[in-house]
């Protein structure tokens, strides 16, 4: 089975970690299983990229190459273009996310 490269932006990487610096606040163990969770959630797209759902908040703007998974509440958001994976951020799926991701996406 062919195999895609996943890699995280820089500003994924910092959602992730305001995530788990947050709830490290409360309870580091829950900490460290949240980072699990969402770091193998996110390894699973390198054997299937295309899995996530288009982001219908992008899609209506036109955009159909940024994903998502749902790890809850959190949204995994990815740019698969054929050949690599690039997380592109992680957000709280409770929170009203168009303008946070048009911005996210047009700094890419």
């Amino acid at each position: 089975m062919k195999r895609y490269p996943v890699a995280w932006s820089q500003p994924a990487r910092l959602d992730v970690l305001g995530i788990v610096d947050f709830i490290a606040s409360d309870s580091p163990h829950n900490a460290e299983r949240i980072l699990d969770r969402l770091e193998t959630r996110a390894a699973t797209l390198d054997q299937f990229p295309e899995r996530g759902r288009v982001v219908s908040e992008l899609f209506l703007e036109g955009i159909t190459t940024i994903r998502e998974l749902i790890e809850r509440p959190w949204r995994i958001v990815y740019e698969y273009d054929g050949t690599a994976v690039t997380i592109i951020g992680v957000f709280d799926s409770r929170r009203h996310l168009h303008s946070i991701l048009m911005e996210r996406f047009l700094q890419m």
